[in-house]
């Protein structure tokens, strides 16, 4: 059985399963949704907890299985918690899980939570995989965007009492404090509790969050590809200016660029050969929030566009490898930014 994050509460309140799967990258989504089915297990009796960590080949499965079948003097119900940190239980782990689902049906004494981290189709696709989520229930825990992180702040400091002003100057505000903390949720939910600390009930002005919330943001590089073909010429900078102060490798910023260059020429070569745009974006391996913004910007590239696009990704390429190329900067996470600005206008002025 799947659930959704959002369905959590309304289950639980409607009783408790013997089997529960979450999977998911975002550490603080994934322990409170774990500690939320905790709290419904103790308040029902559940009053021994084990928690078996899988780590490397050797991992003795025979200890869990043991734990899910034997109770201590002490409880009447018991809590076996596996995490498999690599997401990969290996062929004893695999013939293990399968029988701790299968033993669970029917089981009222022992409650079972598999912790994972998030897990490619394939694996979901596997045989211990679906017999969990057949014996029980699974969760997709997924993380934040940014697009949603202004409004999940906001829910956030409801929840505390508080909230921003009415109309431009609380979005103002919720923009502020996404991009202190983008990409470093659990960091979010520091800077929120410690507003409900510093600040009463009621509303926040944008000096008070300003004054309190830190720059804690962290960020991925592969994300930058979604806010460059998004247009977000500003948080783009942003992103550039946090990779290099966190010592990401300048070939890696310049590849995740190149190749977005590379897969819009792609595409659009494909599709003046007559493919149909949703069959090139697949071949090239295009999907999910990266598929909406190549469809959005893609039918207004053109040809020029994208062929001086390349000429200067091939430019970078040279300059993060210690090269100079004439009219470009030297220094590389400059000529990083340039590239990168102009891809952020291209897209900008497609979208438009």
């Amino acid at each position: 059985m799947q659930l959704a994050v959002a369905q959590l509460s309304n289950h639980l309140s409607k009783g408790l399963r013997s089997l529960y799967v979450l999977h998911g990258d975002e550490a603080l989504l994934v322990q409170e949704a774990a500690d939320a089915i905790r709290s419904h297990a103790r308040a029902q009796g559940y009053g021994e907890r084990t928690v078996h960590t899988v780590a490397g080949a050797h991992f003795d499965w025979s200890a869990v299985l043991a734990a899910g079948a034997s109770l201590s003097l002490f409880a009447d119900k018991q809590i076996v918690e596996v995490r498999i940190p690599s997401g990969k239980p290996g062929k004893e782990g695999s013939a293990a899980l399968q029988q701790m689902a299968a033993s669970s049906v029917g089981d009222d004494a022992t409650l079972t939570l598999v912790l994972l981290p998030r897990l490619d189709k394939a694996t979901r696709s596997g045989a211990w995989f679906g017999a969990l989520e057949g014996s029980g229930v699974t969760l997709q825990i997924d993380s934040i965007e940014r697009s949603a992180l202004p409004q999940w702040i906001a829910q956030r400091l409801n929840l505390q009492g508080q909230r921003v002003a009415a109309g431009e100057e609380g979005q103002r505000a919720l923009q502020f404090f996404a991009n202190r903390v983008e990409g470093n949720l659990l960091a979010a939910h520091q800077e929120i509790a410690k507003l409900g600390l510093l600040y009463p009930a009621g509303d926040l002005s944008f000096e008070q969050i300003e004054a309190a919330v830190l720059n804690v943001a962290r960020y991925d590089v592969f994300k930058l590809s979604e806010a460059v073909l998004g247009g977000q010429r500003a948080r783009v900078q942003r992103m550039l200016d946090g990779l290099k102060a966190e010592g990401e490798a300048e070939v890696l910023v310049h590849y995740a660029l190149s190749e977005d260059i590379r897969a819009l020429k792609r595409v659009k070569d494909a599709i003046a050969e007559g493919r149909p745009l949703p069959v090139a974006l697949r071949e090239q391996r295009i999907w999910g929030l990266r598929e909406r913004l190549f469809e959005r910007v893609l039918p207004h590239l053109g040809d020029t566009t994208l062929a001086n696009l390349l000429h200067a990704a091939q430019q970078v390429d040279g300059i993060v490898k210690g090269l100079k190329s004439p009219g470009w900067p030297v220094e590389p996470w400059q000529a990083l930014h340039r590239l990168a600005q102009g891809l952020c206008g291209a897209c900008a002025a497609a979208r438009s």
